[in-house]
């Protein structure tokens, strides 16, 4: 006879912005039928690298996009970097 630990409750988190990233790429892919019905475990290798590399991309693109702002301003206020 095994004993099983009582569960604990899990406790609402509080989604961070690339949480929320995360579960728009997932639902974009057509994954969130099966993270409700089984959880982030039940998901492939394939599946999870392919949400991690969007989120990579993603990020990479906002910092790209913010250094590409900063770059312009800085032309239009008559600061040349070159």
């Amino acid at each position: 006879f095994i004993m099983k630990k009582p569960q604990k409750e899990k406790k609402e988190k509080k989604l961070t912005p690339n949480d929320i990233l995360k579960y728009e790429i997932a639902n974009e892919l057509g994954l969130m039928d099966k993270i409700n019905a089984r959880g982030w475990k039940s998901l492939t290798a394939k599946e999870s690298g392919r949400i991690g590399g969007l989120i990579a991309k993603a990020n990479r693109d906002r910092v790209k996009n913010k250094n590409t702002e900063k770059d312009s301003s800085d032309i239009v206020k008559g600061i040349d970097k070159t």
